[in-house]
């Protein structure tokens, strides 16, 4: 099938306009028009990645940090970026980056992690102005689209005043409060990851949790006008931690990677059942570039 395909069904179910505005998403490398058949999801494209997708003949990567991240004015093979482009290029192998309108799609990566928790009532933290569509439902596994699309409140909404609001990070609650300390344990569970980085008292009472995904540490101020009693993030800044403990907020910092990486695996499954025409499987060769000693 023709790369533009593929293009048509991520912009369906990751709308660009709810990417953040510095952001660079959509197709950054390649010929829409071309013909692909094998897909290699990731969180980042490095030269691992870039060396698993052309030694495996993989004709687009998905991933979910943009390639290039930031504009250059120059591209020279004495530089990582330059090398790994030069790369690509060569094999014809495209690059598509969602990123910011993956983390917040009606079912993107923070939804993912609120599900994962067994939240209820999980809503943006940040509410936008762009109504769901059912569209958004499109690839899922049947039973999980059957639990979503709960949040419309009739079978015919797609983009009419009735249907939810997107907007960036999520918010929602336990149906029964636990501690900070049990929260802890069961971000861990369910991230698979044996340590994480965590402000606040082990016995606050926790309710109302809000995520955001990798580095969203400007969202302790919304998370707390929301009445959020912890905040589920990848990674913060020293003087955000301090934010998050003078408003009484439980912070936990569970990795940049560990709140991404695991949707290149959901989205891996989602195009192959998509499309079934195409090869397509998450990289097995990045990995987190920190480690805990």
């Amino acid at each position: 099938m023709k790369l533009q395909t593929l293009v048509e069904f991520l912009e369906k179910i990751f709308p660009l306009e709810l990417a953040e505005s510095w952001d660079n998403v959509g197709l950054l490398v390649g010929d829409r028009r071309r013909e692909i058949k094998r897909v290699l999801t990731c969180l980042t494209i490095d030269r691992a990645v870039v060396d698993e997708a052309v030694a495996t003949g993989v004709d687009c990567v998905v991933s979910h940090h943009p390639f290039p991240f930031r504009a250059a004015k120059r591209w020279t093979f004495d530089t990582t970026d330059g090398e790994i482009l030069s790369k690509l290029m060569g094999a014809q192998i495209a690059v598509y980056s969602p990123h910011t309108a993956h983390d917040s799609a009606f079912f993107g990566i923070n939804r993912q992690l609120a599900a994962g928790l067994g939240l209820l009532d999980v809503r943006p933290l940040i509410p936008g102005t762009i109504p769901a569509s059912r569209d958004a439902l499109d690839g899922l596994e049947p039973s999980v689209a059957d639990e979503v699309a709960q949040d419309f409140p009739t079978k015919g909404a797609k983009t009419d005043g009735a249907a939810p609001l997107l907007g960036s990070g999520r918010i929602g609650r336990f149906e029964k409060p636990t501690t900070f300390a049990a929260l802890i344990e069961q971000v861990k569970d369910m991230l698979q990851i044996p340590a994480l980085l965590a402000v606040g008292d082990d016995k606050k009472t926790i309710r109302n949790v809000a995520i955001g995904c990798g580095a969203a540490d400007d969202f302790v101020g919304n998370a707390d006008d929301a009445g959020a009693d912890a905040l589920l993030l990848g990674e913060a800044r020293f003087h955000a931690c301090l934010e998050a403990r003078a408003r009484g907020i439980g912070l936990i910092l569970a990795g940049h990677y560990a709140t991404e990486r695991f949707a290149a695996c959901i989205l891996a499954d989602r195009i192959a059942r998509k499309f079934p025409e195409l090869a397509v499987r998450a990289s097995d060769k990045e990995s987190d570039p920190i480690r805990v000693v």
